[in-house]
């Protein structure tokens, strides 16, 4: 493939985002519009737009790339997340729709206190800042391999355009913008998927019957893991799934945010349902292609890169037939953005929210500040994508989930604390817990192998995280009456 063709295609693309932004967002768009859509976003297209938002480039490449060494066993993770979901929506949307939230991280302040909200609102702008730096440090190294690396550009040169491309399109309409976009990019990403199947499929002249049964028949597609000494055990990985699906969308602005730009709280919840169903469709659909990847390599006596990440790109990119590889490089920039736009924007709506103090300013202040800090996040972006260049040594996915651990624990165990206890905290002691569970979290995982006899964590150190935070909140806290506030949540 001509670098150059994919350069025109991948730029077509933008002004395709950059229109769906001009039709959305208007200049001088108010903070309503830009932080929440002034609730009047359609809850089908949030539902499918999530898609993307949560599966991000990662998952685009991680996933099939994972299926030599464990199967379909990602598939218990996966069932962990449907019962996150059904929590989220039947106890975390209500509460927050409850209390109008604009920032989720507001519901600490007035259960907990003003420092245990700065401390919330803190571990998510570093976890989102992080993770959505990860996932776009992934889409610039594929766009360095295919497009702008041949033509001379510095990765650090292909970052800056990537970021560029966001802030482009989403300073003007924030959430307004970013639900249609999302929509958009989610269907570009679901093509590719599509279309790869079924060039693989083609090429390895297997009908449908014949793809179920090379799906079916191989020793990959095992489900479930009964060892309760391993790694990817079931009942492990489920209760990850679940937790980490709780912290990642349910106690995450990003996410919440929209939900939350749904027209009522029954919108919401049919969003957050009809989702799930698509979410464990589309990840089954990820592991079936990664089947086909190994097979189709097989097949073809194609020596595969030691690395699982790289399997998918190295096929699509070196041994596919150019509209299947310009149909991988969309369909990953695509949903590396509709993860990445938003956590931009996330990232604007909980720093303008809960450290500058936006209620009490009058808007024209809020609007100058708000675009401010969304030019101050992309740098910050940036910045945190080229670390990221000099450092990295594990299989992507398998680093975010570690990352999300270390940094939603303590949220997962303030939200906790504070939905399940009629307790009340010394605030002033819980930035330091919160730093300290983490830190323990990581002595006890780095030695549980002796330990515990043998007992090695995985992505269950959220579970660890969350219930050191929630303990250490237990030891300051003490059984009094609550506010008002506090009283009107049970």
């Amino acid at each position: 493939m001509s670098p150059l063709l994919i350069l025109f295609i991948i730029i077509g693309y933008f002004f395709l985002l950059l229109g769906v932004s001009l039709a959305t967002g208007k200049k001088g768009e108010s903070t309503a519009g830009f932080f929440l859509a002034n609730r009047q976003s359609p809850w089908y297209v949030v539902a499918f737009g999530m898609i993307g938002t949560t599966l991000s480039g990662i998952t685009f490449v991680s996933i099939p790339g994972m299926v030599q060494k464990t199967g379909f066993t990602y598939l218990q993770m996966v069932l962990g997340y449907v019962l996150g979901y059904v929590v989220i929506a039947l106890v975390l949307l209500p509460l927050y729709y409850r209390l109008n939230l604009v920032s989720i991280y507001t519901y600490l302040e007035g259960r907990l206190g003003y420092w245990s909200y700065k401390t919330g609102s803190a571990f998510f702008l570093l976890s989102r800042t992080l993770s959505a730096a990860l996932r776009l440090y992934l889409v610039a190294g594929v766009l360095q391999l295919a497009v702008f690396g041949p033509l001379g550009v510095p990765f650090a040169g292909t970052v800056f355009l990537t970021i560029g491309f966001i802030w482009l399109y989403t300073f003007r309409g924030g959430m307004k913008t970013i639900i249609w976009t999302d929509m958009l990019q989610t269907l570009a990403m679901l093509l590719c998927l599509g279309v790869s199947i079924w060039l693989i499929s083609e090429e390895l002249n297997l009908g449908f019957s014949g793809l179920v049964h090379t799906i079916t028949d191989s020793p990959s597609s095992q489900l479930f893991i009964w060892d309760p000494k391993a790694p990817n055990f079931f009942v492990k990985q489920v209760l990850a799934g679940m937790f980490i699906t709780i912290a990642m969308t349910g106690l995450d602005q990003d996410m919440m945010q929209k939900n939350l730009s749904c027209r009522n709280l029954p919108d919401a919840q049919k969003n957050m349902f009809w989702f799930t169903v698509i979410l464990v469709v589309v990840n089954v659909l990820f592991l079936c292609l990664g089947l086909l990847l190994y097979f189709y390599a097989a097949q073809a006596g194609i020596t595969l890169p030691d690395k699982g990440d790289d399997v998918f790109p190295f096929l699509a990119l070196n041994h596919f037939s150019a509209f299947a590889g310009i149909a991988f490089v969309l369909g990953i920039t695509a949903i590396t953005y509709a993860s990445a736009d938003s956590a931009l924007t996330s990232l604007t709506t909980s720093f303008c929210v809960d450290f500058l103090n936006f209620k009490h300013r009058p808007e024209p202040q809020r609007i100058r500040y708000k675009n401010w800090v969304h030019l101050g996040f992309s740098f910050l972006l940036l910045l945190v994508i080229l670390a990221f260049r000099y450092y990295n040594n594990e299989s992507i996915i398998a680093l975010l989930f570690t990352l999300v651990g270390y940094t939603y624990g303590p949220l997962l165990g303030m939200f906790t604390f504070g939905m399940l206890t009629r307790r009340s905290v010394q605030d002033r002691f819980v930035p330091a817990i919160a730093v300290l569970s983490p830190a323990l979290t990581y002595v006890i995982s780095s030695n549980s192998a002796d330990w515990f006899w043998g007992y090695q964590f995985g992505f269950e150190v959220l579970l660890l995280n969350g219930l050191l935070m929630l303990l250490g909140l237990l030891l300051v806290s003490k059984n009094n009456s609550l506010q008002n506030f506090s009283k009107s949540l049970y």
